[in-house]
Formats: structure tokens, C-alpha cells, sequence
């Protein structure tokens, strides 16, 4: 998407006053779009402006198909940090194929460990991704690679799969000694990591029961509904704006 400047930014970048800004508009040097009372005007434009090339109509301010446009990250991070202090659980909001777009909130310190090798991340990608191969509708817990239990809630815009809000980083039941430092040993052997350092960290991991689960997994569908509403109504804002940028383009006399 093509930036728009403000006239402020404009006058800075082109170091003239704002009487000259609009005189450019006036003789046709400069296109912008108005949007209320308040000039736009496309990067792309003045900087054909500025390589002496003749000016480029501004592209359409368009709410696009991408969940970080459609999506204000700032307040998804702020109500994921919420519902992960609440749930007692790690949460991060990625796209359909496991990208995270947001910070993880609530992360333990095992999935930290991991998660600061570059392998690691890649192996926490993966396992997110195929969250949203789930045929089911409602959040459903799984195994995640490093044995841990989450869960997905499904962010649909426009009944296209969108984004998930990912929960988990904890065990459904206690794992056997044996097995978890096993399990670890290969892990840390996986990820270059100090086996050790992870091990101290295993038993800072949770353990949620069958109520727990349940409760978490309502939780979390709630929350990415909201996450929707929020996005169908940023869409409908931006679809707003667009409408008025249209019509208040600035035609030179």
C-alpha cells in the first residue's frame, strides 16, 4: 500500500511552506486527497515529484485482505496481554499459515528458551500452522512439537480464515520424569540448546485439568470474536474513508 503523507510531513520533506503546498495542488504539480479537512498525499507521487517525473494519481486508500491492516495489532496485543495474564496460559495471534503478527504474551520461560533459537521458532511456526488444518469449528488442543498442549480460535473476516488466537504452553497432565528429560535431551539437542538451562525450566510449565481446558477453550473463542468485531468494524472505517478520499480528491481549476 502506497504511504500517504500528512501536509505537515509534506512541507518538512519538500522544506516549503503551507502556502506553497497548496499552490502546487492548485497548478497540478501535486495530487492529494482530502479526507474531512485534512490533506493526504501519496509518497509514491512526491517522489516522482522530487526525481522530476510528472505526477501519479494517488492510489485509493484501499482496508485490503491482510489481518495486520484490518487488524489494529496495538489493541489485539494489548487484549491478547490480558487474556493470557487471565488464563494463565502463553497466547499469540498469527496468520493462517502460523505467522506470528503479534508478540507472544504470557510466555513461559521453557517456550522462551526455545523459541530464542531461530530453529526453534521455525518448529513453533509449524506446529501453528497446522492449527488451522482443524476441520472442527471450535478450538480443539493438540501437541505441539515440544510436547506441550495448545489450541487455536479461528479470526474470520468476510468468512475467510483470516488469523488464530493460539493458546497453550502448558501440560494436559503431568509427564513422567523419565520421559520429560528424555523429551528435553532431544529438544535441547534439536535446538542447540544447554540441556540443563531447559531442564531447570520444565517444571515452571503449567498443568490445566479437563475444567481448565474447557473453560480456556471458551475463552479463547470469545476473545477472537472480538478480535473480529474489531476487524470488520476497522474495515468498515477504512471503507468509509476510502469513499470520502474518492470524492474529495482535489481537482485543479
Amino acid at each position: 500500500m502506497d504511504d500517504l503523507l500528512t501536509t505537515k510531513e509534506l512541507q518538512e520533506l519538500l522544506k516549503v511552506d503551507r502556502t506553497t503546498v497548496y499552490r502546487m495542488l492548485k497548478d497540478g504539480r501535486l495530487n492529494g486527497i482530502k479526507v474531512g479537512e485534512q490533506w493526504r498525499f501519496s509518497r509514491e507521487g512526491v517522489n516522482h515529484l522530487l526525481s522530476g517525473s510528472p505526477p501519479v494519481e494517488p492510489a485509493p486508500v484501499s482496508p485490503g485482505p491482510l489481518p495486520g491492516h484490518v487488524l489494529p495489532l496495538h489493541c489485539v496485543q494489548r487484549l491478547q496481554n490480558v487474556f493470557a495474564e487471565v488464563a494463565g496460559t502463553g497466547a499469540v495471534t498469527t496468520t493462517a499459515a502460523g505467522e506470528p503478527l503479534t508478540d507472544m504474551s504470557n510466555s513461559c520461560r521453557f517456550c522462551n528458551l526455545i523459541l530464542s533459537s531461530e530453529s526453534g521458532r521455525r518448529a513453533c511456526t509449524a506446529s501453528w500452522a497446522k492449527l488451522a488444518e482443524q476441520p472442527e469449528q471450535a478450538p480443539r488442543f493438540a501437541t505441539c512439537h515440544a510436547g506441550l498442549q495448545y489450541a487455536r480460535a479461528r479470526i474470520e473476516l468476510n468468512g475467510k480464515l483470516e488469523a488464530m488466537l493460539i493458546s497453550g504452553q502448558f501440560y494436559a497432565e503431568a509427564p513422567s520424569p523419565d520421559e520429560e528429560a528424555a523429551r528435553i535431551q532431544r529438544l535441547a539437542e534439536r535446538f542447540g540448546l544447554d540441556p540443563e538451562t531447559l531442564a531447570e525450566a520444565g517444571p515452571e510449565i503449567p498443568v490445566l485439568d479437563e475444567l481448565k481446558r474447557a473453560r480456556l477453550g471458551a475463552w479463547l473463542q470469545s476473545v477472537a470474536h472480538t478480535f473480529e468485531e474489531i476487524g470488520y468494524e476497522r474495515a468498515e472505517l477504512m471503507g468509509r474513508l476510502q469513499r470520502i478520499a474518492e470524492m474529495s480528491t482535489f481537482q485543479p481549476a
